[in-house]
C-alpha cells in the first residue's frame, strides 16, 4: 500500500460542522436514460469530501449540474449556505462560490500561467479593458500561498499536468471559491505529485475552503477525505465518515456486490512473439532488449517519466528508436507508423482516451467501426451499414458498454465506458499483439475487475500483452511478468511470483 507519509493533517474534528452545500431531489434524464435519481447530499465547510461511484452511478452528471454546465431536472433544489440557489450557468457557480476543476482541467493550453490564473477576476468583474498589472499581482500572490514555483510567463501546455493541476487550483483561489469540486485530479501525477496536492488540500481546508474529491483511486480516498459519499446506478447510497469505511466495504457498496482482484496463476506459450533488442532513443530510453512470449501479459512497470510510454510508442511506430532492432515472429521488421504496425498485428490502446484514443464528437458506432472500416466496404465501394451495425452491438454487448445506444456522442459517456470503447475499437481487429497504457486510468474498481478479465481471456486466447501501468497492485494482480524501469533503462525483471512485491518493485523503481 502506498503511504503518504508526508502529510501532516486530517481529521473531521477540524471541519466546521456548519452546511455548505445541501442538495435535495437532484435527478437528471437524458433520451431513454435516467443518469441521476432523486440524488442528496450535504458538503461542510472546510470539509474534503469525497464522491464514489462506478462509471455510469452519476458522479459527472452531478458534477456538470453543480458546474452550471447542464441543467437538472424539475423540483431539483440547490442550497448554498442555507440559500436556495439556482445554477443555471457556470458564471452562475462561480458568484456561489463554486470552483470545478474537471478531469481534463479546462485550462487554455496557448495562454500563460497568468493568463489562465487571473483573467477569470477580469472577466467577473466586467472590466473593458484588462489591468495586466494587476493580473500579474495576482496570478504571482495565488501561486504563493499554495506553493507553486513556476515563471508565470511560461505557456500552460509547457507545465507538466501536476503543475497545470495547480495552476487550476490557484485559479480557484482567486475567484474565491469557496468549494473546489475536483473530478480524478491524481489520474496522471506520480506519487510525490499526489502527495503535494494532498498537502495543498489539507491547506485549502484549514482556511475553511472545502473541496469535493471525485477518484476511482480508494486508498487516495481514504487518505484524504473527511467524509464520503457513494452513488451507484444514478442513486444515493449514503454519506459515511472514513473512519465507518475499510477499501473492501466501499467497493462492495459502489458495486453491490464482493469485487475481489486476486493474482492468477497463469501459463502460456514458450514462443516468443516480439523481441527487441538494443532499443535506444535519445532522450527517451536506451538499452532496451526483452522478449515477449505468445499469449503473455508483460508488465512494465516504473515512475512516471521513466520511458515506459515511450518504448509503447516505438513499437507502435509513433517514436521510431535511433537504434535497435525488433523481430516479429523471428521475422526482424522495422516499423515507421502505426499503420505499418496495425498491418503487422499489433494495436496500442494510449494512455490519454480523450486525445489519443476517441473522437469525441462521433459516435459509438463511428469510434468503434474506425479502425475497420475497409473490411464494411461492399462491392461497389459502399460501406454495409447492416454488417458495420452488427459489429458494433456484438461488441457493446461484450464491453458492456453503458448506455447501449451505437449513436450517442461518446463524450457524453462516463471515462470508463470511453475505455471500452477504444478497447472494442482496437480489438475488433483480432491484434496479435496488444500494448495497453494504463489499461484501467479513470475506471472504477467494477469495470476494472471486468478489464483485468477480459485482457486474461484475450491472453489465454493466445493474444500477447504489453501493460503499462503505474498501480501496483492492477500490475502483480494482471502480469505474468514485471520489467521495471528507471531513467530509461530496464533495471530489473520479475517472474509474477509470490516473490514479486510491491516493495520490491517500488525500490527497483527508486533506486535500480
Amino acid at each position: 500500500m502506498i503511504k503518504f507519509v508526508g502529510l501532516r493533517r486530517e481529521g473531521l474534528h477540524q471541519v466546521d460542522q456548519q452546511e455548505f452545500l445541501r442538495i435535495k431531489n437532484v435527478s437528471k434524464t437524458y433520451p431513454g436514460v435516467l443518469a441521476l435519481d432523486g440524488v442528496g447530499m450535504e458538503v461542510l465547510k472546510g470539509e474534503v469530501h469525497a464522491l464514489v461511484g462506478e462509471n455510469g452511478a452519476g458522479k459527472s452528471t452531478l458534477i456538470k449540474i453543480l458546474a452550471g454546465v447542464v441543467p437538472p431536472d424539475e423540483n431539483a433544489e440547490i442550497y448554498i449556505e442555507n440559500e436556495l440557489i439556482e445554477i443555471a450557468t457556470p458564471l452562475d457557480a462561480t458568484g456561489c462560490g463554486i470552483a470545478v476543476n474537471f478531469q481534463d482541467l479546462s485550462l487554455f493550453p496557448n495562454l500563460s500561467v497568468a493568463e489562465n490564473i487571473a483573467l477569470g477576476v477580469e472577466v467577473i468583474e466586467g472590466k473593458p479593458m484588462i489591468n495586466w498589472e494587476k493580473v500579474a499581482a495576482v496570478a504571482k500572490s495565488a501561486v504563493a500561498e499554495i506553493g507553486l514555483e513556476v515563471d508565470l510567463n511560461t505557456t500552460l501546455e509547457d507545465l507538466s499536468v501536476a503543475k497545470q493541476q495547480m495552476v487550476a487550483i490557484a485559479r480557484a483561489i482567486v475567484i474565491k471559491s469557496k468549494l473546489i469540486i475536483m473530478d480524478e485530479p491524481t489520474s496522471s501525477l506520480s506519487n510525490k505529485e499526489v502527495e503535494h496536492l494532498f498537502e495543498v488540500i489539507l491547506d485549502l481546508k484549514e482556511k475553511g475552503i472545502s473541496t469535493i474529491f471525485v477518484s476511482h483511486k480508494l486508498e487516495e480516498v481514504l487518505t484524504i477525505s473527511d467524509r464520503i459519499t457513494v452513488l451507484r446506478d444514478g442513486k444515493y447510497i449514503g454519506t459515511y465518515e472514513k473512519s465507518e469505511l475499510t477499501q473492501r466495504k466501499l467497493v462492495s457498496l459502489m458495486v453491490g456486490r464482493e469485487v475481489d482482484s486476486v493474482r492468477e496463476k497463469r501459463s502460456h506459450d514458450s514462443e516468443v512473439i516480439l523481441e527487441v533488442n538494443d532499443y535506444y532513443k535519445w532522450g527517451n530510453y536506451k538499452d532496451i532488449s526483452f522478449k515477449l512470449h505468445r499469449g503473455e501479459i508483460l508488465g512494465l512497470a516504473g515512475l512516471v517519466g521513466s520511458g515506459r510510454t515511450e518504448i509503447a510508442t516505438s513499437i507502435f511506430g509513433l517514436n521510431e528508436p535511433n537504434s535497435g532492432t525488433m523481430y516479429l515472429e523471428g521475422k526482424k521488421v522495422r516499423i515507421k507508423s502505426p499503420e505499418s504496425a496495425i498491418m503487422h498485428g499489433i494495436a496500442l490502446i494510449p494512455e490519454s482516451r480523450q486525445l489519443q484514443g476517441i473522437i469525441l464528437r462521433k459516435t459509438v458506432r463511428e469510434n468503434i467501426a474506425l479502425t475497420s472500416l475497409a473490411d464494411f466496404r461492399g462491392t461497389l465501394g459502399l460501406l454495409n451499414t447492416g454488417k458495420e451495425i452488427a459489429l458494433v452491438e456484438k461488441l457493446i454487448a461484450e464491453f458492456d458498454i453503458r448506455p447501449t445506444s451505437y449513436e450517442m456522442n461518446v463524450q457524453n459517456l462516463s471515462g470508463g465506458n470511453q475505455q471500452k470503447v477504444v478497447l472494442a475499437k482496437w480489438l475488433s481487429k483480432s491484434p496479435k499483439i496488444l500494448i495497453v497504457d494504463e489499461p484501467t486510468n479513470g475506471i472504477d474498481v467494477g469495470a476494472k475487475a471486468e478489464i483485468h478479465k477480459l485482457l486474461r481471456r484475450l491472453a489465454n486466447s493466445g493474444v500477447s500483452i504489453l501493460v503499462i501501468s503505474s498501480e501496483l497492485p492492477e500490475v502483480l494482480a494482471l502480469c505474468d511478468r514485471i520489467l521495471v524501469m528507471r531513467g530509461g533503462r530496464i533495471v530489473a525483471d520479475f517472474n509474477n511470483d509470490e516473490d514479486a512485491t510491491q516493495e520490491k518493485i517500488i525500490n527497483k523503481a527508486l533506486f535500480g
